[in-house]
């Protein structure tokens, strides 16, 4: 393990992930020689070669871990998306590296450092990245490993040497999060998913349960959601949220919410001081909520109030989370990363918020196999909220196909009059008629956590052709 005085290189399998990257930003700006494998080349993997870290998309083995005694002083760190007959995991196998998972190196650095640790089913990234930026501002400083790309620094990694905070998104994936040690803890939702790990919703909740076990001194969890903590002795416990007219109040909540002319204010009240007039950098409607949650551990760490206005307001959010790429009085186009349907009704409610009066296009590719056939009645549902639907296949992922899961029979059950089911190759001239129509008053927006973020540069430049 890394803890080895012996380890000089690491060797990343599925370097192109967004939590891989970050940890081989990580160990390579330590000193460490690193690498890794990844199937296809992606701006991410581009950008770690430009950075000095070797990536290789071949299925033969790098020449420098074929080296005598390289088995020695190697770490293998690999992601359970990474195929267990993919042949350089094999080879590594067969050699008897050693070979650990991301979680349980970043369970490693969470040891060393005060973490704060952001669960959930949604929100995870806005949050944790949201709340990394807040102690960034401060006096405090933070290290982050983020799930995201932030806006505001075009990374998925955050390094402070001075500070001994560090913000992970804790990904229950594979039960991951069962390796971190959290010093505080978000809890944003515990709606099922990943029900090909768990088997059923009771199974995915008990995993949040046994998480919080873990947290050492501060749970902070959304009011009302179904979660039993199992909280250490002396493991303080706080909620959170918006207020809606609940009869108990949230330890730490947003009231006197203001939407007017693009922009979103409120007043954050904490147990003991109400910070007046916040305004979201991010004016869209869920990031109150995943504001709330970051300012609260934030203001707990210490955090001044200045500070925390600052910090929200500067927020320029995550790529892919509700990102607008064209804003005009005919067209607004945003891609977002949703991916389940409690996701995806967040998205639409805010954007049916921010445009009441617009026709509203989702463009939606599901994300597995599996999650398709769990949510199938929940996806279909949400996605008839949308004025027309666009379905693009499945994207599999690390999954083969089922039989009898496909996007036709999800777009059987959608109830909207307008949807349609194209190829990637047909978006463009299916999205060009729909302008050529009538440009005016039209929200579209891009849905999924495939590989549909490669379509955003057309689509938006194709909305812009058409703007003049």
């Amino acid at each position: 393990m890394i803890q080895d005085n012996n380890i000089q290189k690491l060797f990343f399998l599925g370097i192109g992930g967004i939590g891989m990257s970050a940890i081989a930003r990580y160990f390579h700006g330590r000193g460490y020689t690193v690498s890794g494998y990844d199937r296809t080349p992606s701006p991410l993997t581009r950008e770690l070669e430009q950075e000095g870290i070797g990536v290789t998309y071949s299925d033969e083995v790098p020449a420098d871990l074929q080296e005598p005694g390289a088995r020695a002083y190697t770490q293998v760190v690999r992601t359970p998306a990474v195929p267990e007959d993919e042949p350089i995991y094999t080879w590594l196998r067969e050699q008897k590296f050693d070979i650990c998972k991301r979680s349980e190196i970043l369970g490693v650095i969470t040891r060393s450092l005060r973490a704060l640790c952001v669960a959930g089913t949604h929100g995870k990234t806005t949050t944790s990245t949201m709340l990394a930026h807040i102690l960034r501002q401060s006096a405090l400083g933070t290290n982050a490993f983020l799930g995201g790309i932030s806006n505001n620094y075009g990374t998925n990694l955050l390094q402070d040497k001075k500070s001994d905070l560090v913000v992970v998104e804790a990904d229950e994936y594979d039960r991951s999060f069962h390796r971190l040690t959290p010093y505080m803890s978000v809890v944003t939702s515990v709606d099922p998913d990943h029900l090909d790990i768990y088997g059923t919703a009771e199974a995915y909740r008990e995993a949040f349960s046994e998480y919080t076990a873990l947290i050492t001194n501060a749970l902070v969890v959304k009011q009302g959601i179904p979660l039993i903590p199992r909280l250490q002795p002396g493991v303080r416990q706080y909620t959170y949220g918006v207020a809606e007219g609940q009869e108990e109040l949230p330890d730490f909540y947003a009231d006197r919410i203001i939407v007017q002319d693009g922009r979103i204010t409120f007043d954050f009240h904490t147990p003991t001081e109400t910070i007046a007039d916040v305004e979201l950098g991010v004016p869209v409607w869920v990031n109150i909520e995943n504001s709330v949650a970051a300012m609260a551990v934030a203001w707990l760490c210490g955090v001044r109030a200045d500070e925390l206005r600052a910090g929200v307001a500067s927020f320029r959010g995550v790529y892919r989370r509700f990102n607008i790429h064209v804003n005009t009085p005919q067209v607004v186009y945003i891609d977002d990363y949703a991916h389940h349907p409690q996701e995806l009704q967040s998205s639409i409610d805010s954007v049916r918020r921010l445009y009441p009066d617009r026709t509203i296009i989702g463009i939606f590719q599901p994300h597995l196999y599996t999650r398709t056939r769990d949510f199938a009645a929940d996806f279909a549902r949400v996605l008839s909220s949308l004025d027309e639907v666009i379905l693009l296949p499945i994207y599999p992922a690390r999954e083969l196909p089922i039989a009898g899961v496909d996007s036709e029979m999800l777009l059987a059950r959608i109830t909207t009059p307008n949807k349609t089911l194209v190829t990637k190759q047909m978006l463009p001239t299916l999205l060009r008629s729909r302008l050529e129509q009538d440009a005016r008053g039209k929200v579209i927006i891009s849905l999924g956590a495939g590989d549909i973020d490669r379509l955003v540069p057309d689509i938006k430049r194709l909305i812009e052709e058409h703007n003049g």
